[in-house]
């Protein structure tokens, strides 16, 4: 259910990462090479970005698929930008919510977006309710799973969590509720990429402290692409990946390895600079 990318680096045109790769987003929406579930992704897109000195993102979201839209080629061409995440949609429930279900989400400098769905919605996540302020769950953006994710997410944000251990705490708790969700997660502020990888694909690219890509799967063949192994955490900047394992609600807690070339970075993570 829906691909999704993120992107910090020195300001390139939105089309690098979006539209020109041979297996680029833009391309995803009808012919994702790694998807596990559903195959088109034409239930809406978006795509937000930073300006510099600007702390608030931007966004252009629509409902309908992304290779119907005429105007997004021409913007990706000649809008620039150190920092963006976009994603292409195909919905968990067929709603009337048009594009404010289409993510990225948004709220201060900070751009989200789910890829997967959450198990037995919306019953399955209603005692979570209590959990949020009222006000933010009567202005939700959307009446879908990935809204609600959201409106967990931000309310730990806002509670001062960091990027990391509110998703990290949602997703597990998310998983506790409804235990066969799928739970990609991915959250940008504008120089960082936080995701998770809890039962889909996810893959990261990295060059030598100048740019990390992030992204539901390789969008060309570069052998540098590295795959997240599932029930991750990913938190990555312009110079290096870390990753730490999740672990399932009720599972041992104690850290297991994360396979892969990556370097030891603690006892629970390891961490990977630029290659």
């Amino acid at each position: 259910m829906c691909r999704h990318l993120a992107f910090v680096g020195p300001p390139e045109p939105l089309a690098q990462v979006l539209t020109d790769p041979p297996h680029s987003l833009y391309r995803q929406s009808w012919a994702p090479r790694r998807q596990r579930y559903g195959t088109v992704n034409a239930d809406g897109f978006g795509v937000g970005w930073y300006a510099d000195g600007d702390p608030v993102p931007a966004r252009y979201r629509r409902a309908g698929p992304i290779w119907a839209d005429q105007s997004l080629t021409d913007l990706a061409r000649v809008v620039r930008s150190g920092a963006v995440l976009a994603a292409v949609r195909d919905a968990t429930l067929a709603g009337a919510d048009a594009e404010a279900a289409a993510a990225p989400f948004a709220a201060g400098p900070w751009l989200f977006s789910h890829n997967g769905a959450v198990s037995g919605w919306p019953g399955s996540l209603a005692p979570l309710v209590a959990s949020l302020p009222p006000a933010d769950v009567l202005s939700l953006e959307a009446r879908n799973d990935s809204a609600f994710v959201w409106a967990l997410v931000l309310a730990r944000l806002r509670g001062g969590d960091t990027e990391g251990q509110a998703l990290a705490d949602t997703v597990l708790e998310v998983a506790a509720a409804a235990p066969a969700s799928r739970l990609n997660l991915l959250l940008t502020n504008g120089e960082t990429i936080t995701a998770t990888a809890w039962g889909d694909t996810l893959w990261y690219l990295t060059e030598p402290g100048r740019r990390t890509v992030v992204a539901s799967e390789p969008y060309d063949d570069d052998p540098h692409w590295r795959e997240v192994p599932d029930r991750t955490l990913l938190a990555a900047s312009r110079t290096e990946v870390l990753l730490t394992p999740l672990k399932d609600p009720g599972e041992d807690l104690a850290p297991a390895p994360v396979p892969g070339p990556a370097r030891a970075g603690g006892p629970s993570s390891s961490k990977e600079p630029s290659t």
